[in-house]
């Protein structure tokens, strides 16, 4: 088990704490991941997102998939049909974190394990 970082200049350090911070700018928050696992779940209709994510309210929502989708990881495709369907779908660029979501998800569990000892 490592005990710290490799040895690193401060500007080493500094350049990592700016990248990870930039990463965390990004998927931060409580609700983001759970987005995203869901869209790359296939849900892609925004009632089929709410319905999929206990708790998250339409307005906290519809904030996420705004920031998501600036952001490049998810796509929001309007079809112009009656009524308007408007659905979410993950692009390629959201596929790059799927190994941080696995990692993510394998901490959560040990960490439950851990704490709560289940």
């Amino acid at each position: 088990m490592i005990d710290q970082f490799p040895e690193s200049t401060k500007n080493e350090c500094l350049a990592r704490m700016l990248t990870v911070r930039d990463a965390l700018d990004v998927i931060s928050g409580k609700w983001k991941i759970l987005i995203i696992i869901s869209i790359m779940s296939g849900h892609k209709r925004f009632r089929e997102i709410e319905r999929s994510i206990p708790k998250i309210s339409s307005k906290v929502l519809a904030k996420e998939l705004k920031d998501l989708e600036e952001h490049q990881l998810i796509k929001r495709t309007v079809y112009d049909e009656s009524p308007v369907l408007v659905e979410y779908t993950a692009t390629d660029y959201v596929f790059t974190l799927e190994k941080v979501i696995e990692e993510l998800h394998n901490w959560g569990a040990n960490h439950r394990k851990k704490i709560l000892g289940k």
